[in-house]
């Protein structure tokens, strides 16, 4: 029986089914040459009043759909625009055969949107039926899943260069302790050090510093905000190291420019109405030319011998006078270039290079790892000039970026400024003195009364607790012996080092108005030492111990003013200035990574 003249249920039985997978029927018996004798079958059961084209495409599309099921469980055969298969194309076991190309008649006769109507609406059956196992669970965020806002990025569109790849990079601490941090490519020092104070749970003042350390050459720096961590170490040798460390004077000279630049290094080549207030301004715009200028010595290249020159820093370069003072482009020789090159303080430059004094730095061009020949070592007189020198290198090189990046934390403060400071639930306005000594309390209104009974208090609470000291005994939360350790656990108390060692840490975190660190005294056992900094000066003021009432205070202008412990003392010049040439403001502190 031909399949023509087959009901559509037919074709769904299970024996049927299994002749058409053994023998598939090919479409050349419906297109082909015989097609006109399959018509000549059909016409003569045209009583059966059968419509001869809905048959015909009933039939087409039950084929269809069994030609697809069979397809779909073979590999995937490449189709043309128009449904056909190529003829090129090899055929998979367990497919159809290929369908020969059909003539333009033939194809104008038979329906193409059948194919495409028949695959479409297979995909769609599979996919309710793949959807219909899960449970249904509204989406909450339909405006997501449209095609107008997709919010995943195709892959692909973004050029392989902009992929951010990882790198370790190893951080060491002042301790000598260290941490290993995976980074990512584009990520800067103030990233950096904002990502270890996150793990290193400290107290984030915009003061942390990644340092660029060079033991074999005696260089370091600390490295700009906006600097590229991989770029920079991408230069460094070997044995050089990044260090974590505090720097209070990073952007100090916008705060205070006038201490940085004394009047007689500060130059501009163009007339202009350049005084302090400006300086600033003519440093960070490109149209005026401020220069630095100065004597300096000079270690010349390949020698040991140092030669004292006159020399001025302009934006092209670093030059010196051949013939002393004068800068006449015809006396003026280029000793360094400021494009490629980053400016170093020297750690032990007496030591390691023969330097005629500690202040000395160096001109690095980022070429340079191991040589030493090629380093540009200069020396100052004195720290304020290195200040200069090094200060004005900076913002020659840098410019805006280093506005930029002293702004940033400024306005996140700005933004944060409601928030930062704690609330007090009570006012000291409100606070009044009370007298308990009846059956109630009475607020004392008489300001004489009230200081009467402050000082009456506070001899009964000395008495008292004198009294418990002498019958108690000695331990280690006995107020005595609490006083004199309680320090021991505060971060500006570096313990026993020397004065060498306490100046050394004093210039390596910054020499600003109120930077201070207190250290026990190596010439009396009981005492201590305060060293503080004033106009990038160190100073050492000594603690000593006094006792009143058989109790131990502790006292820095010989009795005068008095303190239980070292806490109280800091507390207070952190206040007052007091005997002291400024207010203790910023104090150095260890971080072990």
């Amino acid at each position: 029986m031909a399949s023509a003249g087959c009901p559509d249920s037919l074709l769904h039985h299970p024996y049927y089914q299994d002749n058409v997978e053994q023998t598939p029927p090919s479409p050349r018996d419906l297109t082909g040459p015989e097609f006109p004798a399959q018509s000549d079958r059909i016409s003569s059961h045209q009583e059966d009043d059968v419509d001869l084209e809905a048959l015909m495409n009933d039939m087409n599309t039950s084929l269809e759909s069994l030609y697809s099921t069979c397809s779909m469980q073979s590999d995937t055969v490449p189709l043309l625009q128009n449904g056909q298969h190529p003829r090129s194309q090899p055929r998979a076991p367990g497919a159809r055969p290929v369908q020969p190309q059909p003539s333009p008649r033939q194809r104008v006769q038979r329906s193409q949107p059948v194919h495409i109507t028949a695959v479409r609406r297979l995909q769609e059956e599979d996919q309710q039926f793949r959807t219909s196992s899960l449970p249904a669970i509204p989406n909450p965020f339909p405006e997501l899943c449209g095609p107008g806002s997709a919010p995943v990025l195709p892959a692909g569109s973004l050029p392989p260069s902009q992929a951010a790849a990882k790198q370790d990079v190893k951080v060491f601490s002042e301790d000598g302790t260290s941490k290993v941090v995976e980074i990512l490519s584009d990520m800067t020092a103030r990233d950096l050090c904002q990502l270890l104070v996150y793990k290193s749970h400290c107290v984030d003042d915009n003061s942390w510093t990644l340092v660029e350390h060079h033991p074999h050459l005696g260089l370091e720096r600390c490295l700009e905000d906006h600097e590229l961590v991989v770029q920079v170490e991408s230069t460094m040798a070997g044995e050089s190291k990044f260090l974590f460390r505090k720097n209070y004077a990073k952007y100090e000279f916008f705060k205070n420019p006038v201490n940085f630049f004394p009047e007689q290094m500060v130059t501009w080549c163009q007339q202009s109405n350049g005084s302090q207030a400006q300086l600033l301004q003519n440093f960070l715009n490109s149209s005026s030319c401020p220069e630095i200028q100065g004597f300096l010595h000079v270690k010349e290249l390949g020698k040991k011998s140092w030669k004292k020159l006159y020399v001025c820093l302009r934006r092209s370069g670093l030059y010196c006078s051949t013939k002393g003072t004068s800068k006449e482009p015809r006396h003026l020789q280029l000793l360094a270039d400021l494009e490629d090159s980053n400016i170093f303080s020297l750690i032990s430059g007496k030591k390691q290079y023969s330097a005629p004094t500690d202040h000395g730095l160096c001109i690095k061009p980022n070429k340079v790892r191991n040589e030493t020949k090629e380093l540009r070592l200069l020396c100052a007189e004195d720290e304020q000039t290195r200040t200069c020198w090094m200060t004005a290198f900076r913002l020659l090189k840098y410019g805006m970026l280093l506005y930029q990046n002293y702004r940033i934390p400024q306005q996140r403060k700005a933004l944060l400024s409601p928030f930062s400071t704690p609330v007090r639930s009570v006012s000291e306005n409100s606070l009044v003195a009370m007298d308990f000594s009846g059956q109630t309390g009475r607020v004392i209104e008489n300001p004489a009364e009230a200081q009467s009974a402050a000082l009456e208090e506070g001899h009964a609470w000395r008495k008292r607790s004198t009294r418990m000291n002498a019958l108690g005994s000695q331990s280690p939360l006995h107020p005595s012996t609490l006083s004199t350790v309680i320090h021991r656990t505060q971060h500006w108390f570096h313990g026993r080092i020397s004065r060498e060692e306490s100046h050394r840490i004093i210039k390596q975190q910054g020499l600003v108005d109120g930077l201070f660190l207190l250290r026990d005294s190596q010439s009396n056992p009981k005492a201590f030492v305060l060293t503080l900094c004033h106009h990038q000066k160190i100073k050492n003021f000594q603690i000593l111990p006094c006792e009143d009432d058989g109790q131990t205070f502790f006292t820095l202008d010989d009795g005068n003013t008095k303190f239980s412990d070292l806490i109280q003392l800091v507390d207070f010049y952190q206040l007052n200035k007091g005997v002291l040439p400024c207010k203790l403001k910023h104090h150095c502190t260890r971080v072990a990574l």
